[in-house]
């Protein structure tokens, strides 16, 4: 009889010190219910909210859904070891060091301080493999400045944009707003959920949108608004890619901002898009070659923009988009044939 194999032990990181806490908590939930426990062994690591700190999670899906996951009898204080030949996470059990070895671990954290490279920056220092983009494709992918630049050096359009810090000239930004046109759209250059941002219409709401990025990041962009709507596309895999389906974003009014991605409440997401094979098949194109320049692995969802004219236009890439069974990423490659649980266990079973 064939020796049974080793099931791979694999960290699940929840929560973290983020404005989209709520959101991870979500997503780990679906990803955790996924798991096939006869092939790999979860290990459960939530991060508070404020202080930062890591606890490893004895209890059930539920609890870390409506946010009751933190309690004595539930989490044991952990740290990450950075000595590679633990790699892996150390714990005081009766005064003595005990230690976990991971196979890899899995972040399922949105925003800052988890999908932003530093997270990814601290597994690479503990020699633990990461399931997702690494430190540098997290970061390019975090900085929208830094992504569209990149992008269109690779023959990828984006929209026309200026970057400003704390200590700009009003006059001067108002000048340059009035060349990009109204209305435009005013972003943290590092935030995600569409948290900070704003579309502006007219020129009195410009300078209080500016103060609301600055908010959530020390650098914002002045964006223009391109004449279109936005479309995904979910690419999983390292050497060779998959593209789901693209989908669509419906919009009423406004901009797809954090109510409305959580929410639907007056948009609609249509799986697959309501455009011609040709077109989809161009998208599908640019979100490969748009994964490969910034560096991205195991998954990310690349969104870009269509025109009337059938031009396409970068928007960016979420390196942990969420991930609950009606997420669009999922969606997406459910579309293609690949359901959820396949999905996160591909993943899991995936070498970089």
């Amino acid at each position: 009889m064939p020796a049974p194999t080793t099931k791979k032990t694999i960290a699940i990181f929840f929560g973290g010190c983020s404005t989209e806490y709520e959101v991870s908590l979500q997503s780990a939930c679906s990803v955790i219910q996924s798991i096939d426990t006869t092939r790999f062994t979860p290990i459960l690591i939530g991060i508070d909210r404020k202080s930062g700190q890591w606890y490893l999670y004895h209890g059930t899906t539920a609890q870390i859904e409506n946010d009751t996951w933190q309690s004595a009898e539930l989490c044991t204080p952990i740290y990450p070891s950075v000595n590679r030949d633990t790699h892996g996470i150390c714990y005081l059990k009766d005064g003595i060091q005990k230690t976990i070895s991971l196979d890899a671990a899995l972040p399922i954290l949105h925003g800052k301080n988890g999908e932003d490279g530093t997270l990814q920056g601290l597994l690479d220092l503990m020699g633990v493999r990461i399931i997702g983009c690494g430190t540098l494709s997290s970061a390019l992918c975090m900085d929208k400045e830094l992504a569209h630049r990149i992008v269109s050096m690779n023959g990828i359009k984006s929209a026309r944009y200026v970057s400003l810090k704390k200590g700009y000239s009003p006059q001067e930004i108002k000048s340059c707003a009035q060349e990009l046109g109204y209305p435009l759209f005013v972003k943290p250059v590092r935030s995600g959920s569409s948290f900070g941002i704003s579309k502006v219409l007219k020129e009195e709401d410009l300078l209080p949108a500016i103060e609301e990025a600055f908010h959530h990041d020390s650098t914002v962009l002045l964006e223009e608004l391109i004449d279109g709507f936005e479309v995904g596309c979910a690419v999983l895999g390292t050497k060779e890619l998959l593209v789901g389906e693209v989908d669509e974003i419906e919009l009423s009014d406004g901009f797809f901002d954090f109510t409305e991605k959580y929410t639907l409440k007056t948009s609609s997401i249509h799986v697959p898009a309501r455009i011609t094979p040709e077109q989809s098949e161009r998208i599908k194109n640019a979100a490969r070659t748009i994964y490969r320049v910034l560096g991205c692995a195991y998954f990310a969802r690349v969104d870009l923009f269509l025109t009337p004219k059938g031009e396409i236009y970068f928007n960016e890439v979420n390196t942990i988009p969420g991930f609950t069974s009606h997420s669009r990423y999922p969606n997406m490659l459910k579309a293609a044939g690949l359901p959820f649980d396949e999905v996160i266990n591909r993943l899991l079973e995936m070498e970089g």
